[in-house]
Parts: structure tokens; C-alpha cells; sequence
């Protein structure tokens, strides 16, 4: 009986077994150098202005996500903060180029933002209370997050027509509100200008040599308020859509050493109500086209601008919101840390997700503060994911994405791997570049270790490096919940990632795999790879 029940079991998954490819990937890794470095707290999040008014789609979902009165003292979103022990934190948005500052002396009343017809974007102006400010850096007293604060760089100028804004920039009041922050002894790390203002910008637009001005100015402002201090915060921006003639000239007319950082906003997946935005996800010719951005913007940089670096101010996939049941699910972690692993590939220091709560792109749920897919998905990228870059050739496989970085706190390397086939289980032959010089390293190697050199090389992704002891590698595989790639909960290696009883965040425990099995990733799903025994002599 019990025979008979096998054997139907089996013919009924049949079909399924059948209908899966085995495919076959060949990695090399070059860890002799690194190709690009990215920031140690490469991993960054937003938090936006916008209020529960927001409106994309028929759907609201911004809520109380906005700056002025997100839930501060809920316990989970300090822990989701904390959790990376230094997350890169922006505070910024469409909005924040309207936004007062209630210190000193103001012309406006100090109200929140509201609805406002022919107001830029559909608001009216807001304010950020001194009150709020301090609720604020309490916060961040308390999970010590490096904090970008982009300023108000509409202030002062009028509106021409169309979307161009001319004039000076009037700095008083952003003046007034650093001295302030400096005063509490707030700790900003870098202060960012204006909001895709730049180019052919969004809603509102001013010119380049105009915006070169203003950046110098903020130097200088940066510079006398922070005097008596020995780490200064870096100047930040444009913060927007990249032109290359624009951004060009903006670091033609700033000069040496007055934009530190230059950012760029990324929503290469078009509108968040695309019905094929999952199939773009899904899609490795469709994600590979955003490269040249990355590359065009990288080589301006190096052209006019060789004493910045690079970042994504912010990307939250698609734009206006984001997906709905989409943006907050598994499948979008294949777009994010695909981002993640090409940008770094272009120098792009720090990438700072659009936004830590609020739209449908939150990485935290704008109501329970419980982590979305991503927030996993970003915590292990950070904890895994060193700062060198190394060069990674693959063969084949068009839907396998690979990454490598040295480890981040350990010996070897760290692999991401993602698979964006629905019915391809690949194996993954991963080998060392230092082994196809194999013939030059044997002779220099005595004979006594010719067995145990032989052996490494047998077992390709160890690298060279030997060792006495049973190797193994850590594993973290990232699946949805019940195969749903729409499902608002990651598994990592069968266990689905949800808020422990306690409350907590919790833990990311890896597998250990002996390093002589088999390396595979199945249909549609995410593996980080540590490889602690590869000999990389780029990761020192």
C-alpha cells in the first residue's frame, strides 16, 4: 500500500520534475585587484516629506510616513536602524525644495504641508519646527545613523515660466538652521541642495552655473559654522536626474573640492502602475540598460569632477510611490539588489533606497514598522558585502546574475548570486583566476606541498588558499513564502524572516555547506555565498 502511495506521488510531481532545466554557469573571479570601492555603509535609506495627501494611482500610501509626523518612538523602527549598526539615513523629497525651517526669522507662518492648487507639485509650503528637529536627532542619538539632510534650494528665487526658477539662492534661512543643529550638537554627516532641480528637473528646474554658485555658497556656510570642528560634514548634490552637460558644468563653475559627493536619482522601472513591472524585473536585458548610466555618470565624474565620489541619492525602483503589491514584495529584491551590486560596480559609494517608510517602496511597513522583503535583502548586503569590488566573468546564463565583493569582516570573498529564471536550477562552477596561472605558482611551491596544492585546485571556488581543518562555506538563500513572488515575507534557507516573539529583529543565520558540494541556486530565488578559504590577495 504504502509503495503504491509513493509511486503515485511520484508520477504526479512528474510533470514539475520535468519541466525544471539543470543549467550550467562558469564564474571566474579576479580577486587579484579590486575594480571599484564602495562606502562601508554603502547600504543607505530616505526618509521623505510627503504626507498621507499623496496621492499616485487611486492609492494613498504615504500615511503618517511623512518627516514632520512619522511614529518615532515606535520600538521597531529604531531596531530595524540599529539592526545595521550604522545605516545611511537622507532626509529628503520633491517636497523638501518648499520646506521652512522654524528658526530665526521667518517670513511664513510655520505650518505643515497641505494641498495647495497651482502650488509646486500640488502643495503649499511646510515647516520643520525646532521641536520636531530635536524629536528627530533623538532618534538619532539612539541609533546613530549617518544622516544626509538635503536643504531647501528653492528659497529665494522666483519663478520664470514653464519650470524654470532664476535668481540667487537665499541661504538665511538654511544658515539659521545648521547654526542651529550645530549648536544642539547634532551630528549631520553631510548637507545635500536642492531636489532634481537639475537638468530638465522635476516640477522645477535651475540652471547649472546658477547651482555651482549656490554649492559654493553652502561651502562656505559649512565651513565658518563648523570652524572649531575637526570633521567637517561633506557638501552634497545635485540630487537628481544625471545630465551630463549639467552636471558637467555644475563641477566646472563649483571647482576643486567644493561638491564632495555627487548624486544621482534613479527610477528605472518607469511608473508604478507599469502592468509589466514585475516582467521587467524579471528581466536581465531590461536591467542591464540602466549600465550606461552608471558608466556615462562615472566618467564625468573622472573628467571634471576627480575629487568627488558617486552616489544614488535616491532609487525606489519605479517611480510615484512605486508598485502596488509589488514594490513591498520578494520580487522586487531581484531589481534592488541587482541595483546594488551594478552600481557598485561603477564606483557608486553609497546607494540610498527611496525610503526606509512610506509609499509602496517602504522597506519598513508604513503602520507596523514590520521589515518588507528588501529590508532583508538590504541588511545582509551590508553585513556581507565588503568594500572592494572584484571583476567577475560568467559564462553563459544570461539569467544568472552574479556579484563579488571581498567579505566584509572576514577572510575571502562574498558571491551574490541571482537566478531570474522561472525553471532553470543552475550550478554554479566558480573558480579562482590566481588557477590559471597554476603553472607559475608550481614552481614555486615545494614538492612536499604539491598534494594539498592539488587538492585546492580541485575544489574551485576554495581559491588556492590551503588549510588544515574541514572547509566549508556559508550559505544564504532567499525564497518567498509559499513560492509567491508576491509574497510580503522572505525565507532565508527555509525559515521565513518575521519579528521574533520578543519583538526583535531576527537573526540571519547562514548554513554551513562543505566546500566540496555542489554550488546551486534554484528558479527565481537569491543566494549570498561567503567563500571564507578564497584566496583573494585584493581583501588583504
Amino acid at each position: 500500500m504504502e509503495l503504491c502511495v509513493s509511486l503515485i506521488l511520484f508520477l504526479i510531481s512528474l510533470p514539475a520534475f520535468l519541466a525544471k532545466d539543470v543549467g550550467h554557469a562558469s564564474v571566474v573571479v579576479d580577486g587579484t585587484v579590486a575594480t571599484a570601492q564602495v562606502d562601508n555603509n554603502f547600504v543607505c535609506a530616505t526618509l521623505d516629506w510627503w504626507n498621507h495627501e499623496k496621492c499616485d494611482y487611486n492609492h494613498c500610501p504615504w500615511g503618517s510616513a511623512s518627516v514632520l509626523n512619522l511614529n518615532l518612538s515606535h520600538p521597531l523602527l529604531a531596531k530595524s536602524i540599529q539592526a545595521f549598526n550604522q545605516l545611511r539615513i537622507r532626509i529628503g523629497g520633491s517636497l523638501q525644495d518648499q520646506v521652512l525651517y522654524g528658526v530665526g526669522e521667518l517670513k511664513y507662518p510655520c505650518h505643515p504641508f497641505r494641498k495647495q492648487k497651482g502650488g509646486l507639485f500640488g502643495f503649499s509650503t511646510g515647516c520643520l519646527p525646532m521641536s520636531r528637529w530635536d524629536e528627530l536627532n533623538h532618534l538619532f542619538s539612539k541609533t546613530r545613523p549617518l544622516v544626509t539632510f538635503s536643504l531647501n534650494a528653492l528659497s529665494g528665487r522666483h519663478h520664470k515660466g514653464a519650470d524654470v526658477w532664476v535668481g540667487d539662492w537665499d541661504s538665511s534661512n538654511a544658515y539659521d538652521f545648521i547654526n542651529y543643529t550645530v549648536s544642539k550638537g547634532y551630528h549631520i554627516n553631510s548637507w545635500e541642495l536642492g531636489n532634481e532641480l537639475c537638468g530638465n528637473g522635476v516640477g522645477a528646474r535651475v540652471g547649472a552655473e546658477q547651482y555651482g554658485k549656490d554649492m559654493m555658497k553652502l561651502k562656505q556656510i559649512v565651513n565658518q559654522l563648523y570652524n572649531d570642528s575637526h570633521i567637517k560634514p561633506a557638501i552634497v548634490g545635485p540630487g537628481g536626474f544625471y545630465d551630463q552637460k549639467w552636471f558637467a558644468t555644475l563641477l566646472q563653475v563649483s571647482g576643486s573640492g567644493v561638491v564632495n559627493v555627487v548624486t544621482q536619482h534613479l527610477y528605472n522601472l518607469g511608473p508604478g502602475v507599469d502592468p509589466k513591472l514585475m516582467q521587467k524585473i524579471l528581466d536581465p536585458f531590461y536591467l542591464d540598460h540602466i549600465s550606461g548610466t552608471f558608466d556615462n555618470l562615472a566618467a564625468t565624474v573622472r573628467q571634471h569632477g576627480p575629487w568627488a565620489s558617486i552616489w544614488v541619492g535616491e532609487s525606489g525602483g519605479a517611480y510615484n510611490s512605486g508598485g502596488h503589491n509589488v514594490s513591498d514584495t520578494y520580487v522586487n529584491s531581484f531589481w534592488y539588489l541587482d541595483q546594488l551590486g551594478m552600481s557598485a560596480k561603477y564606483n557608486t559609494a553609497v546607494y540610498c533606497r527611496q525610503s526606509l517608510v512610506g509609499g509602496h517602496y517602504g522597506l519598513l511597513n508604513r503602520t507596523s514598522f514590520v521589515p518588507n522583503p528588501d529590508y532583508y535583502s538590504a541588511l545582509l548586503w551590508h553585513r556581507l558585502m565588503g568594500q572592494s569590488v572584484l571583476a567577475v566573468d560568467r559564462y553563459g546564463a544570461p539569467h544568472l546574475r552574479v556579484y563579488a565583493h571581498c567579505s566584509k569582516g572576514s577572510a575571502g570573498i562574498t558571491l551574490l548570486l541571482i537566478n531570474l529564471s522561472n525553471q532553470t536550477d543552475f550550478t554554479v562552477d566558480v573558480k579562482n583566476v590566481l588557477e590559471f596561472d597554476t603553472a607559475a605558482r608550481s614552481r614555486n611551491t615545494d614538492k612536499g606541498n604539491n598534494f594539498s596544492h592539488g587538492l585546492k585546485r580541485t575544489l574551485s571556488w576554495v581559491g588556492l588558499k590551503a588549510s588544515d581543518g574541514p572547509l566549508h562555506r556559508k550559505e544564504y538563500h532567499l525564497t518567498p513564502k509559499g513560492g509567491n513572488l508576491r509574497s510580503k515575507i522572505m525565507v532565508l534557507n527555509g525559515v521565513p524572516l518575521e519579528i521574533t516573539k520578543d519583538g526583535n529583529i531576527p537573526e540571519l543565520e547562514p548554513v554551513l555547506v562543505p566546500t566540496n558540494s555542489p554550488l546551486s541556486i534554484t528558479p527565481l530565488s537569491i543566494k549570498f555565498v561567503v567563500l571564507p578559504h578564497f584566496e583573494a590577495p585584493a581583501c588583504g
